[in-house]
């Protein structure tokens, strides 16, 4: 009975280092606002939605641990060195400076102050808020030590305990029936498929194949024999993402509801903005704002010193502090875009990265049926990159609407790529790359005389 309740602990201790790695406040806005568009179709877009935001993740943490990689630069290196540190590279710049950083900054914003600033004033409001933020952050990486304690045992649990507080009230009183609003967009025919293409916007299965090895590492120091890891990450991962799952499924229902009282946000940071009001009054929007704030604040630190101390790493003759610098500063002038604008302009990158990172965690995962040979992680990454170019042009933002090239190999890919018009063309393409690769690979064992 100690044993299994010495087993029990240690699942638990390995669910709340996933559950932390998880979570962010910059997460929030993707599941509410996916509410207030799938109306009362919640449903099935609730699951795509955890499907590819929470399920991903674990299966990243798992492929890591399966195949006994040190990072994604390993977990990717049966394609080739050249593919490895490229994909290494865009998965960094996206989880990084380019998306993910700037977002950090332009979420609470969103959610507590923009809704309070006129109109006109909202371009300065933006630089000096994100810029105050950013130069924390800078400073804090530089000297993190007691902060990120404080912060991730004090503030993170408070944060979680207030959202916790909001699903109560709006289970007490809701807003509105589920089933009352009407969905919008796609997500009256395709609710599935378009809350599994929201999910891409959490980044966490890329995030998890960048920080998943830190879980991995986490588990072969408790103890486990290296037959029993994968089983231990798999138990104690379902737990952190069952708590991540229950967050996001509390997140769509305040959505939902939230249109039969307020109309159609542009993002979810005013609906939760306008949910917090309706609850706790002023107070709510302060304490959603200041708790926010502080922990998309660790969360940008986290990213900013991962990615200035891997490229330092790749890159050791540039200083650690430099990349660090040019991090901040780079996020910084791209948050100023807006929240809008970023989610907007990291579509089309995201359309194009997952795909790969899919089909490479399910290759990797099931690598040990064929030795990890690297024929058939070629022919199945090697053709699912030619549907996430399509994609990539297809969700290109209203800016190259005019131009021509766009339009036409948009149609062309609508006729002719299988699932393109829902977002999936790269699985057809990677179900026969994996075929052929396996093919490839029994061939070259027959004449090796294996």
């Amino acid at each position: 009975m100690n044993e299994r309740l010495r087993r029990a602990r240690t699942y638990l201790v390995i669910g709340s280092l996933v559950f932390g790695m998880l979570f962010g406040a910059g997460n929030l806005v993707f599941p509410v606002h996916l509410g207030q568009l799938a109306g009362a179709h919640w449903g099935p877009a609730a699951a795509g939605f955890i499907a590819s935001g929470v399920l991903l993740p674990l299966l990243a943490m798992l492929a890591l641990s399966v195949t006994q990689s040190r990072g994604l630069f390993d977990l990717a290196r049966p394609v080739g060195d050249w593919f490895a540190l490229v994909f290494l590279i865009l998965v960094h710049a996206t989880i990084g400076p380019l998306c993910a950083t700037p977002r950090t900054a332009t979420v609470p914003y969103a959610i507590g102050i923009a809704p309070a600033l006129p109109a006109r004033v909202q371009p300065w409001g933006l630089a000096l808020f994100t810029g105050a933020f950013f130069l924390l952050t800078y400073c804090f990486s530089v000297k993190s030590g007691k902060v990120t304690e404080i912060i991730g045992k004090a503030l993170n649990p408070a944060f979680l305990v207030m959202l916790l507080v909001i699903f109560l009230l709006a289970f007490l009183r809701p807003l509105g029936r589920l089933s009352g609003p009407q969905p919008v967009g796609n997500y009256l025919s395709q609710p599935f498929a378009n809350g599994f293409l929201q999910g891409y916007n959490t980044m966490d299965a890329l995030a998890m194949l960048i920080f998943g090895v830190t879980v991995v590492a986490a588990v072969q120091q408790l103890g486990f024999n290296p037959r029993d890891r994968s089983l231990a990450t798999a138990k104690g991962g379902f737990i952190g993402i069952l708590g991540v799952g229950i967050l996001y499924l509390g997140l769509i229902y305040l959505g939902t509801t939230s249109r039969n009282q307020f109309a159609l946000a542009a993002n979810g940071g005013t609906t939760l903005n306008q949910v917090a009001h309706y609850y706790l009054g002023t107070f709510g929007n302060a304490l959603l704002l200041t708790l926010a704030t502080v922990t998309c604040l660790t969360t940008a630190m986290g990213l900013v010193i991962a990615f200035s101390q891997d490229f330092h790493q790749r890159f050791p003759q540039v200083a650690y502090r430099t990349f660090l610098r040019w991090n901040c500063f780079l996020s910084f002038l791209i948050a100023n875009l807006g929240l809008d604008q970023i989610v907007t302009w990291s579509t089309p990158v995201l359309m194009f990265l997952y795909p790969l990172a899919i089909v490479l965690i399910l290759v990797a995962l099931a690598s040990p049926l064929f030795d990890r040979a690297p024929v058939v992680y070629r022919w199945a990454l090697g053709l699912t990159l030619i549907p996430a170019c399509f994609d990539l042009v297809g969700s290109l933002p209203p800016f190259f609407q005019r131009w021509g090239g766009r339009r036409w190999l948009t149609a062309w890919a609508g006729q002719h790529l299988p699932l393109f018009t829902s977002g999936f063309a790269w699985l057809p393409f990677a179900v026969v790359g994996t075929v052929i690769g396996l093919a490839v690979w029994q061939y070259q064992r027959y004449n090796t005389g294996k």
